[in-house]
């Protein structure tokens, strides 16, 4: 007969019971041990114990067991348990993160509009944001450079049923762009823009693959400059596809660009 053996660990030492999560389709986490993050494609029982495939943003799987405290969900760990039949759905998220309205319209266009610089900062909103901005009646169209923003706005006529909303790259006291926005701002416009040179930069590099956004010297293009420094063909269109490939929702983009945009969209969406 096996004598008791007390458990003599100190309380504080004691890993405290983790959240049990169900692995849902589509719940991103990570895996604690490897830092694989994906989305979850299915849950299977087998032999060993429950396990848990992700796939991640290449489109890479691997499974993985469904252990106790063996994941992490938005930084916090969580254990894993295979979803209940009949259970609560989780609502769809779309890429903004924000819930999904199953089977709704398109709204019709509002008279406001929200103006970006160039064709890759329309590609990345629309990416990202292009669901909310389709039910919220927003369009985004793209200026090719701000430098006649002041007499573009004057054609546009912004009123507060019809406001005007600019995204501007590289905005940072004493910049061109700074002082240009300084020019347009007023009760019915609202220009706000993230510090990076372009908005390839707004692009966690770690999404890319990449250990960092290369510094490329004053006086050289800079998308040239980048695409030599990092050894990819110095065809720009070819690599923006293969960055705007690598953003999946908002979780690839950095919060300087997330916060203006979400700004931009409040802004233009408010009643009149």
């Amino acid at each position: 007969m096996r004598s008791y053996q007390p458990d003599l660990t100190p309380p504080w030492k004691k890993s405290a019971p983790a959240p049990e999560v169900p692995a849902e389709t589509d719940l991103v986490v990570e895996e604690a041990v490897t830092g694989f993050c994906g989305a979850v494609i299915r849950c299977e029982k087998t032999a060993e114990g429950p396990t848990v495939t992700l796939e991640d943003r290449f489109g890479k799987h691997r499974v993985f067991p469904m252990a106790p405290r063996g994941f992490l969900l938005e930084g916090r760990v969580v254990t894993l348990v295979r979803p209940s039949a009949g259970g609560p759905v989780r609502p769809a998220r779309t890429a903004s993160g924000s819930v999904a309205v199953p089977g709704a319209r398109a709204r019709v266009a509002r008279a406001g509009r929200i103006y970006v610089e160039g064709r890759h900062d329309a590609e990345l909103v629309e990416r990202v944001w292009g669901d909310d901005l389709r039910i919220e009646g927003v369009v985004v169209e793209y200026l090719e450079g701000i430098d006649d923003l002041p007499a573009i706005v004057r054609e546009f006529a912004p009123a507060p049923d019809a406001r005007l909303g600019v995204l501007v790259d590289h905005l940072v006291p004493g910049s061109k762009e700074s002082r240009i926005a300084a020019q347009v701002s007023d009760d019915s416009v609202l220009v706000v823009g993230h510090p990076y040179i372009d908005v390839w930069e707004a692009v966690k590099p770690a999404s890319v693959g990449i250990a960092g956004w290369p510094v490329v010297p004053r006086g050289q293009d800079w998308k040239t400059g980048v695409c030599r420094a990092l050894g990819w063909p110095e065809n720009t269109g070819a690599a923006w596809q293969r960055i705007l490939s690598s953003v999946r929702s908002y979780r690839d983009l950095q919060p300087e660009l997330l916060g203006r945009v979400e700004e931009l969209i409040d802004f233009v969406t408010l009643p009149d």
